[in-house]
């Protein structure tokens, strides 16, 4: 499989994880108090990166016709724990 054609199928799923993890972060705001304000930014910051995700997979050529992602709705329903450790394995087990 040629790279494009790899970022062709991570870059959905990029978009999907940016988008649960957004709405972590808003659901999180509504609890924060005074940090509240900063984790909406942050929420919103992964928009823009979204839309430059989104970007990028249409100078690829969009989505592989076998992907399983679809950019209109948001998330693939994998979960994580409330506290998102980075680095682990983010397989999926759909079925």
């Amino acid at each position: 499989m040629k790279d494009s054609e790899k970022l062709r199928a991570l870059i959905p799923h990029w978009i999907d994880h940016n988008h649960e993890h957004a709405a972590e972060y808003l659901k999180w705001a509504e609890k924060a108090g005074e940090g509240a304000e900063k984790i909406k930014e942050a929420a919103r910051a992964l928009d823009k990166v979204n839309w430059s995700l989104k970007q990028a997979l249409d100078d690829l050529g969009g989505l592989l016709e076998h992907s399983p992602h679809d950019l209109h709705r948001h998330g693939h329903h994998h979960h994580h724990d409330d506290v998102h450790q980075h680095g682990h394995d983010h397989s999926h087990h759909d079925g």
